[in-house]
């Protein structure tokens, strides 16, 4: 980090000769105004404080915690039936011949009936199987929580990169125009063919697009952050061209061990397997006798012809005690013990080749982390010779040995060269912060 550091400062000082030193201080004295009154509206966020901000106002988060809700109370559905319920309740009923209702119950003025199972194996594997899809859903939202994180911090990255591509390019405008213009004078005096001018007005012509679309890049990258993070939408982003600690570093196997223990996707399929297994664990237990608690209490009437079939009228009744079901024959427990078997099944299945597409994901994205690393050294290596390179014919330029035109070549390869290496040191970003992702370890980076 400190070597990068040292090689911007050296990257930022290399117009310190002649007249493009006088070219930058006019260019920097036209803009201090403008510069200045942006800087008063702008925000200084560092990664973190960008990525907490984006949690915080983040839609996605916010519907993921509702949808948490949802299933808590259909869980808490399921839970109902092993608690007291109680109702009440009157009604009119016509009856000829011997005083019933429907269900056998006799007509009654007032009711008030009780009832709660006590031992149920069906409905409480419901129970215990929409409880763990519970779970599963408070999983989903760390694993919407990591999104944010993830998509808020390569916005941000990317826009400093960005920004700091916009100043190389800036700068290589005005060594392409100097280029330009040296070419042309020697054409003039018939010391150039033509067609260098017209390739120095195409390089030129291609810096303009570039500013452009990066300048574009960073009205988009600005308005998708101020959107995440909850900020006006005229307020000025200011970012640093920070880094964040590699927590992911270590030997292959203990990244694989990391993500089998920490990553969120597996979680989710371990958690809907042990949910099936409940409900298989219900289906079973159909073959088993229910055990419910009951109880009413009635007041009757003599309207309903009591007298004509009863010796003794008794106006208040009670119910209470324990219902036992005993089951000789269920036809649907055999083929819902079979269904619930055969989802087990699937569900074993999924988080086996979960495991192994997750070790392969791992060791891949290890590797990538690697490449992009070693590609990160070859950049910067290809950044320090260019550096080299301007610093030597900046000299001979000082001596009166060398042209303007090999110097302001050199200066286009050395920002080339930035380019090369800020491009590569975002790769490696992207690449880390995916394999922090998969590890489960992004939270303990960016928080």
């Amino acid at each position: 980090m400190n070597e990068r550091k040292d090689e911007e400062r050296t990257g930022q000082l290399r117009w310190s000769g002649g007249f493009a030193a006088a070219v930058a201080i006019l260019l920097l004295c036209f803009a201090a105004p403008g510069r200045a009154q942006d800087a008063e509206n702008a925000r200084k966020l560092t990664l973190k404080e960008a990525v907490n901000l984006a949690i915080g106002n983040s839609r996605d988060l916010t519907l993921a915690r509702l949808q948490y809700g949802i299933v808590q109370r259909e869980a808490g559905v399921s839970r109902s039936v092993f608690r007291p319920n109680l109702y009440t309740g009157t009604g009119v009923a016509y009856t000829n011949g011997f005083p019933l209702l429907e269900g056998g119950g006799a007509p009654a003025i007032f009711s008030l009936t009780y009832n709660q199972q006590i031992f149920n194996p069906p409905l409480k594997g419901d129970q215990r199987a929409a409880e763990q899809r519970a779970q599963g859903q408070q999983l989903s939202i760390e694993s919407t929580r990591d999104a944010v994180m993830v998509r808020a911090a390569l916005g941000y990255l990317e826009l400093a990169k960005v920004r700091h591509e916009l100043e190389l390019m800036r700068s290589e405008r005005l060594s392409a125009g100097r280029i330009l213009d040296a070419t042309r004078e020697r054409a003039d005096a018939g010391r150039e063919l033509p067609v260098e001018v017209t390739r120095a007005q195409l390089t030129t012509a291609r810096i303009e697009q570039r500013v452009a679309q990066l300048e574009d890049r960073d009205d988009s990258l600005s308005g998708e952050l101020r959107d995440m993070m909850g900020l006006p939408e005229d307020q000025q982003i200011e970012v640093t061209t920070e880094d964040f600690p590699l927590a992911a570093v270590g030997a292959t196997q203990d990244l694989v061990s990391q993500a089998m223990a920490n990553n969120i996707e597996l979680k989710v399929a371990e958690t809907e397997k042990r949910a099936r297994e409940e409900k298989l664990k219900g289906a079973r237990g159909g073959y088993w006798p229910t055990v419910g608690l009951i109880g009413q209490y009635n007041v009757l009437s003599k309207i309903n012809n009591y007298t004509d079939f009863f010796n003794k009228f008794q106006r208040n009744n009670v119910v209470f005690g324990l219902q036992v079901q005993i089951p000789i024959f269920a036809g649907h427990t055999s083929p819902s013990v079979a269904f619930a078997q055969a989802d087990l099944n699937a569900a074993n299945l999924a988080v086996q080749n979960k495991r192994s597409e997750l070790s392969l994901d791992v060791r891949r994205k290890a590797r990538q982390v690697r490449e992009t690393d070693l590609g990160g050294e070859v950049t910067r290596l290809e950044l320090q010779l260019a550096q080299e390179n301007v610093r030597v014919l900046q000299a001979q330029f000082d001596q009166g040995r060398g042209s303007l035109k090999d110097l302001e070549t050199a200066h286009l390869e050395e920002n080339d060269k930035w380019l090369a290496f800020l491009d590569a040191n975002y790769a490696r970003q992207q690449a880390e912060l995916d394999l922090l992702r998969t590890t489960g370890q992004i939270a303990k980076v960016l928080q």
